[in-house]
């Protein structure tokens, strides 16, 4: 692959990679640290320019690369909640039941399954319709609707009981 073509790619699919990624993670700049470093290995592996093969390529390597650090996101995640942490008895009670809320939020929201996690959070963060959803996600209204229950009957499962 050339300079050219590299820069023609990196130009065109750089922020469809980088929303890829940031469906499953919410997380900005987790997701352009995984989508150059998707970019970098496609250079280092310095495979044969064919737009719609590196395309597919680019989308791999930038899964993968995010299942790896979720991974390592979930182990960090255990075994901060393995340790056992102290109240200073600084901190208002409301601050901590927020904090607290909070904690089980982001676990909860962790724990979802990827597509209804996506289908969430584009609602929630990007406030898009699930019309919107659809047609970015190629689903039907339905299936984002059921998606987006799904996920909600998760969370207020989570939050209600733990």
């Amino acid at each position: 692959m050339s300079k050219e073509e590299f820069k023609i790619c990196f130009n065109e699919w750089f922020d469809s990679i980088r929303n890829f990624i940031y469906y499953r993670c919410g997380n900005t700049e987790q997701a352009t640290d995984i989508a150059q470093e998707a970019f970098m290995r496609l250079w280092q592996k310095q495979f044969k320019f064919h737009p719609q093969q590196t395309k597919s390529l680019l989308y791999k390597i930038a899964k993968e690369l995010w299942i790896s650090e979720h991974r390592k996101i979930q182990s960090a995640q255990k075994f901060q909640l393995s340790l056992t942490t102290f109240n200073t008895g600084n901190e208002s009670e409301d601050l901590l039941a927020y904090k607290e809320l909070k904690e089980k939020y982001e676990a909860a929201l962790t724990q979802l399954p990827e597509k209804q996690r996506e289908v969430f959070l584009m609602s929630r963060l990007e406030e898009m319709s699930y019309k919107e959803i659809a047609e970015r996600l190629n689903l039907s209204l339905k299936a984002v609707e059921k998606r987006m229950s799904q996920a909600l009957g998760e969370l207020r499962k989570v939050l209600n009981h733990e």
